[in-house]
């Protein structure tokens, strides 16, 4: 694995973290057939690099495909995939939606703009798996959006739960799952900024005024001792990962 030797610090710890999950959780299998769905944002740039160098390290042969559902805020800022693509030929499914504009419309009077974008966006990509006889389809979750979900569950439904690194829908015929789910943040974007991956800003205007975001910071705020965040993210991990 010479490929291995030439990576830095922190791009071994996300590939090494992520092998690490996948294995522990039976993720793929011979001839699967893997959805990634890339939303343009780091951690799913970064979890589509990791795929493809996880190719190179099973013993075992399976495929990857892009899936990319623009919300249709900006129907152009996809242009770096799309640039990506030419100088790395792989399947993809690239759609500009309008779920983003709809769900901050005045159409949408029940039901938050986040909760209707993010549930038309699984749907149509739960189509796109079934349209391409896809067998998973991967989600770019890190361990930061597990510890934000455990602490949402808890303060607004009362419930201890966090998130899945593998899930089973449809009777089994797709499995969703979260191969970067116990890998910080931080890490992932250091590496990302290394391999230089063409990451673009979310154009949604309530990316930064939502309960998660509001979660994310008062976390932070609850430990401003690193060693005690360091405590909390660990503990949620082991909990729900078994590392």
């Amino acid at each position: 694995m010479k490929y291995l030797k030439k990576m830095t610090y922190a791009q071994k710890q996300v590939v090494g973290l992520c092998g690490k999950l996948m294995q522990s959780q039976d993720m793929l299998f011979p001839g699967a057939r893997v959805g990634i769905a890339l939303s343009g944002g780091v951690d799913s740039w970064t979890l589509l690099q990791v795929l493809i160098i996880r190719q190179k390290i099973v013993p075992f042969s399976f495929e990857l495909m892009i899936l990319h559902l623009n919300p249709g805020f900006d129907p152009n800022n996809h242009q770096p995939l799309l640039k990506w693509l030419d100088k790395n030929p792989m399947s993809a499914h690239v759609e500009i939606t309008d779920f983003g504009p709809k769900a901050h419309s005045e159409q949408n009077k029940k039901k938050s703009a986040c909760f209707l974008c993010a549930w038309n966006r699984r749907k149509r990509l739960f189509e796109l798996c079934a349209q391409y006889h896809l067998t998973h389809l991967a989600f770019g979750h890190v361990l930061d959006d597990l510890v934000t979900n455990f602490f949402l569950n808890l303060i607004y439904n009362g419930k201890v739960e966090g998130m899945s690194p593998k899930e089973s829908f449809f009777k089994g015929k797709l499995l969703v799952i979260r191969p970067l789910l116990a890998v910080e943040k931080k890490i992932i974007q250091s590496a990302a900024k290394q391999w230089k991956l063409p990451v673009w800003e979310n154009p949604c205007p309530s990316a930064q005024n939502t309960n998660r975001t509001f979660l994310t910071q008062s976390i932070s705020a609850l430990a401003p001792n690193p060693r005690l965040l360091k405590n909390i993210f660990r503990g949620i991990r082991k909990w729900q990962l078994d590392f």
